[in-house]
C-alpha cells in the first residue's frame, strides 16, 4: 500500500493530453525560447494576476523542466560562499541541499509539532544574522500540510526589509487546500521585488512526469535566470508547454474534483490514524500529506516505517528524513484510493498492536 509517494494518483486530464497530441502533430518538437514559450508565459501571468490580484508581466516569468532547476538557480543567484540560507525544519530535503550546493550554510528554523508546526516568528528572527541572504518557504507545506497565513507573511516581509534578504517561495501546492485559500508572497508589495515564486503543473494538473514548472521573478532578474536555464537544460519540452497552456486556459473542474476527493481521503486517514493507540495526527490544511506523531508507539520513526513496510506492506516515510523536527513522525500521503487507505489503516493498526509482543519475543 503506497502511502509514501508525493504525487497525485489521478491521470492527467484528457483535454491536456489531447493538447499535447495536437502540439506533436503540429510539429512542436523543436527547441524553443529557453525562457519559455511566450503564449505559456502569458497564460501563467494571466492566471497568477487573476488569482493573486496583482499584475504579473510575462517578461518576469521563466519556464523550467520541473521546480528543481528553480531551486538551484535561485540559490545560485542569491547566495555566495560564506552566506547563510534559512529553511524551516521539517523540510523537503532539496531546500537545505541547494543552500549547501551554492556554498552557503543551511540554517534550520524549527517548526515544532507541539505548536502545530506553525511559524515561530521569534525563532526566525533569532536565526537571522548579517550573513543571511535567503529564506526558503513552502506553503502549503510538505510534509506537514501547514499553511502560512497573512500575519506570517507580513512578519516575513518586515524582516526581509529590515534585514535585507531574498525569499524563495515554493507554492506548488497552491491549489490543493481545504479551508481558506493560501496566500502568496507575491501579494505583499514589500516582498514583490525580494521574492522568487515557483509553482508548476505537477500537483495541480497531475503532470508529475511531464516535468514543467515556472518561476515568477523580480523585475530584471529573468534574463540572468534564463541564461542559467539555457546553459543547463537548454529549454523546457516544447509540446509539453503547449499542453500546459491548455491546462491553464481550459476547464478547471478537474482540479476541483481532485481536491474534493483528497479532502474525503484526508478526513478518513486522519480519523483512522487518531483511533490507533500511540498515534496522533492533526488535520492538514493543504497539500496531500498526513504528518502523524508516532512517538507514543515507543520506537524510532525509521524503525516503525521499516516494520510497517516489512510486516504490514504499508510504505510510509519516516519524519526524520525531513529533518530533526520530524523525528517521531511519519508522513503518509493520501494519493491512493480510499479503499486502499482503509486497508492500509487496518494493516497499520494490526502491526502496531502486535509490536509489544513482537519486541518482547
Amino acid at each position: 500500500m503506497h502511502l509514501e509517494i508525493g504525487e497525485p494518483d489521478f491521470a492527467t486530464p484528457e483535454h491536456i493530453r489531447l493538447a499535447a497530441k495536437k502540439a506533436l502533430d503540429a510539429g512542436q518538437t523543436h527547441y524553443c525560447d529557453p525562457q519559455g514559450v511566450l503564449e505559456l508565459r502569458e497564460a501563467i501571468a494571466d492566471k497568477v494576476s487573476a488569482m493573486r490580484h496583482v499584475v504579473v508581466d510575462p517578461a518576469d516569468v521563466v519556464v523550467t523542466p520541473g521546480l528543481r532547476p528553480i531551486l538551484f538557480y535561485g540559490a545560485l543567484m542569491t547566495l555566495d560562499r560564506g552566506d547563510e540560507g534559512i529553511y524551516f525544519d521539517p523540510a523537503f530535503a532539496a531546500f537545505p541541499s541547494v543552500i549547501d550546493f551554492a556554498g552557503a550554510k543551511p540554517v534550520a528554523v524549527p517548526l515544532r509539532g507541539e505548536n502545530g508546526f506553525r511559524l515561530d516568528v521569534e525563532a526566525l528572527r533569532a536565526a537571522i544574522t548579517p550573513r543571511t541572504r535567503l529564506i526558503t518557504l513552502n506553503s502549503p507545506h510538505n510534509p506537514t500540510g501547514g499553511v502560512l497565513d497573512a500575519s506570517d507573511l507580513e512578519a516575513i516581509a518586515d524582516l526581509a526589509v529590515e534585514r535585507d534578504f531574498m525569499v524563495l517561495s515554493d507554492e506548488t501546492y497552491e491549489e490543493i487546500y481545504y479551508d481558506e485559500k493560501p496566500r502568496s508572497v507575491i501579494e505583499f508589495p514589500r516582498l514583490r521585488d525580494r521574492s522568487i515564486v515557483m509553482s508548476g503543473f505537477s500537483k495541480t494538473y497531475c503532470m508529475t512526469g511531464w516535468r514543467l514548472g515556472y518561476a515568477i521573478l523580480p523585475h530584471g532578474m529573468a534574463e540572468a535566470f534564463t541564461r542559467l536555464a539555457a546553459n543547463s537544460v537548454t529549454c523546457s519540452t516544447t509540446f509539453v508547454q503547449y499542453a500546459a497552456i491548455e491546462a491553464l486556459r481550459g476547464p478547471q473542474d478537474c482540479v476541483a474534483s481532485m481536491v474534493a476527493e483528497f479532502r474525503r481521503r484526508r478526513d478518513v486517514l486522519v480519523e483512522g490514524l487518531n483511533r490507533i493507540p500511540g498515534i496522533t495526527c492533526h488535520k492538514p490544511a493543504g497539500a496531500f500529506y498526513a504528518f502523524a506523531d508516532v512517538s507514543g508507539i515507543g520506537i524510532p520513526d525509521t524503525e516503525l516505517a521499516d516494520v510497517l513496510l516489512e510486516d504490514g506492506g504499508v510504505a510510509t516515510l519516516a519524519g526524520s528524513s525531513f529533518g530533526e523536527q520530524g523525528r517521531g513522525y511519519l508522513r503518509l500521503s493520501y494519493t491512493n484510493s480510499l479503499e486502499n487507505i482503509l486497508k492500509a489503516l487496518d494493516r497499520v493498526e494490526r502491526v502496531v498492536s502486535a509490536l509489544p509482543v513482537a519486541r518482547g519475543a
